[in-house]
């Protein structure tokens, strides 16, 4: 295979010199392929001739050689032609590379294609972005590769920023809830004004010292250099700016240095759906079931009773066929979703609602509500109220197929045994000092671990149920999400000062617990459990981290932690420090310190979770207004190619795909 595609590379090249177009075998084209593909590589609006284009499939799993299809050399006009046949695998993903030659040597550009054939193409600086944060989990020394439904649902994503028919921006990023309302727009403009320089001949060394990741091999072109910024985007920040800034062609650009080379994507689905999302799960396509606390009312002052739906959007955040999808006695979900191994949906009715409702939550805190795969409701229509279930919030599946439910409203956990609710169990936890139970997370030996929120405290369950041991660390203070790692730590949020009520599930119960907060006073921060619940939790306060809520481990054991303030994710480096920056120890912030990955496409954020391609997905939950009649924010916040992919539907601790 690589004496082939060396082959093609100087058969490209020769092509580059005065010859015609080439296929794989670097000879005439055979008249049993069927696909053609046709477009122009540009930098801005000016054309890049003599440039060699290759079309490639990518790797179908991590580490294997993308497989070369056709390649051509650009005309004067930066125009090519390629003829290929096509891949057996209708999902395969084909992507270009346009390579500079002798006057840009490290000049490598790049577009994702949809599928075979089609209409032109523009390979060009945006579209080089785009491929690369799409891309970022796959790449390595600019060969792309990797697992399904990552890598495909990740070909997907690039379109989310450019669009490759033109090489202009995406639709999606062009528009609201995106476009002028947030920045992300300008800072995929500004990235790709960063590669121009290179383009135009100038500042290539450059870019390539300045993205070389700490402790990796510098990149030896465009693409890689831009798959690495999205991979360490806290890395050499304002020098890459300044660079920029030496070739300003597209915008809106940025007037200012980021905080982090970050690409934050808002999806609001229909539109018309989104009030209060509350946390999110995948199933095993990479597709987001999410939880939704009320129902849709885009005015903050209109009162708003609990939501009836739950929301299930692709990767490229449009709804599956038929959703949101209802009934199962859905209302009100809170925290409370989770996709089973079998492609089963659960999600927990806490009751939330605005004043004014004609609905008695105590009718609907005391189920949860189960969907089938393509979306119709397994529960009936009171939803399942086996195993004591009461303003249920945290909820999981492990690997053996069991549901576990915090019951924040009355000590207890519901387990589920293999999904089947009429074997539901309360187990009560009362007697081992557990209050508020909030979130729960299942270590590697199968052990289930629940957060009180309101006793500072967490507790170890055995497989079965049986209260192992209560751990209550000194420092904890209202713990609201948890998580374990693949080594059996449990990553805990010490929110310290936000006390999560559960009597009465209404907005204006929360708000008065929010308006509780105190302005100072205990920094908040994320707190480690050893597996053995005996050895000395450690507690990080890293900057970038207000009022930690969700928690999330990636596939290198990464920690990513949502906000409810500040407008901000974090990273901290995990137990496996090998899998961090040189130099770094557990729990230091890989996120820049002061700020977090911060965005203003960000509200106040509870659930976040990782997806098969590495994206991180981000609830906006609450909306930071002075009213709150209606709080809930209307979007999902997705940071493209940023973490390790995860294997879905999470079942226990983060495996790779």
């Amino acid at each position: 295979m690589r004496r082939r595609r060396q082959l093609l590379f100087v058969a490209i090249l020769l092509a580059c010199l005065g010859a015609g177009a080439v296929t794989e075998a670097g000879g005439a084209v055979r008249a049993a392929a069927a696909f053609s593909q046709d477009g122009v590589v540009r930098s801005g609006a000016t054309p890049l001739g003599q440039v060699e284009v290759t079309l490639l499939e990518a790797g179908t799993r991590a580490g294997a050689q993308p497989r070369v299809l056709a390649g051509a050399c650009s005309g004067p006009d930066g125009r090519f032609h390629l003829v290929y046949r096509p891949p057996t695998d209708a999902a395969a993903v084909l992507y270009l590379i346009a390579d500079g030659g002798p006057q840009a040597p490290a000049l490598r550009l790049a577009a994702v294609l949809g599928g075979g054939g089609g209409p032109d193409v523009v390979v060009n600086e945006r579209t080089t972005v785009a491929a690369a944060y799409a891309f970022a989990q796959f790449t390595r020394a600019s060969s792309v590769s990797g697992d399904s439904p990552g890598l495909p649902n990740a070909a997907a994503i690039s379109h989310n920023l450019a669009d490759v028919r033109t090489g202009g921006i995406a639709p999606l990023l062009a528009a609201p809830p995106n476009g002028q309302e947030t920045s992300t727009l300008a800072a995929f403009n500004t990235l790709a004004d960063l590669l121009a320089v290179c383009a135009r001949g100038r500042g290539c060394e450059d870019l390539l010292q300045l993205a070389q990741p700490p402790g990796q091999p510098r990149p030896g072109d465009t693409f890689q250099a831009a798959a690495d910024i999205a991979r360490t985007p806290g890395n050499q920040v304002a020098a890459l700016f300044a660079l920029a800034r030496t070739e300003p062609l597209y915008r809106p650009a940025l007037a200012a240095a980021p905080d982090a080379w970050t690409l934050a994507l808002r999806y609001d689905g229909n539109g018309h759906e989104i009030n209060g999302p509350g946390n999110i799960a995948f199933d095993a396509a990479g597709n987001a079931w999410v939880s939704n606390n009320y129902r849709f009312a885009l005015d903050p002052r209109t009162p708003v009773c609990g939501g009836r739906t739950v929301l299930a959007v692709s990767p490229t955040g449009t709804d599956l066929p038929g959703a949101p999808y209802r009934g199962g006695g859905l209302y009100g979900a809170g925290f409370g979703v989770a996709v089973d191994r079998a492609g089963r949906a659960w999600v927990s009715n806490f009751g939330f609602q605005g004043t004014g409702c004609a609905v008695d939550p105590s009718r609907h805190d005391v189920s949860v509500s189960e969907f089938a795969a393509d979306g119709h409701a397994l529960s009936p229509a009171s939803g399942w109220r086996f195993g004591g279930i009461s303003q249920p919030q945290g909820t999981v599946a492990d690997r053996s197929g069991n549901i576990w439910i915090a019951n924040c409203g009355n000590r207890s956990v519901t387990r589920i045994p293999k999904g089947r609710p009429e074997l539901a169990r309360n187990l009560a936890l009362g007697g081992v000092g557990l209050v508020k139970p909030f979130d729960i997370a299942v270590d590697p030996a199968g052990r289930a671990w629940v957060t009180g929120n309101g006793s500072d405290n967490v507790v170890e369950l055995a497989p079965d149920g049986r209260p192992l041991r209560t751990v209550t660390p000194s420092g904890l203070h209202r713990p609201l999400g948890i998580a374990s790692d693949s080594e059996g730590n449990l990553w805990v949020a010490d929110n310290r000062v936000l006390p999560v009520p559960c009597a009465g599930g209404t907005t204006a119960d929360f708000t008065s617990a929010l308006n509780a907060v105190p302005a100072g006073g205990m920094r908040p921060g994320v707190m480690m459990i050893r597996p053995d619940g005996i050895s000395t939790p450690t507690s990080f306060t890293n900057g970038g981290l207000v009022l930690p809520w969700g928690v999330a481990i990636d596939g290198d054991d990464h920690v990513w932690v949502a906000n409810f303030a500040g407008q901000r994710l974090a990273e901290l480096c995990g137990a496996r420090v090998a899998m961090c920056p040189p130099g770094y120890r557990t729990g230091r912030s890989i996120s820049p310190a002061a700020t977090g990955y911060s965005s203003d496409g960000l509200v106040r954020n509870t659930g976040v979770q990782i997806d098969p391609s590495g994206n991180v997905w981000l609830a906006n939950n609450w909306r930071t207004v002075p009213l709150q009649t209606n709080p809930g924010g209307h979007e999902l916040v997705v940071f493209v190619g940023l973490a390790a992919p995860v294997r879905t539907p999470l079942a226990g601790p983060p495996q790779h795909p």
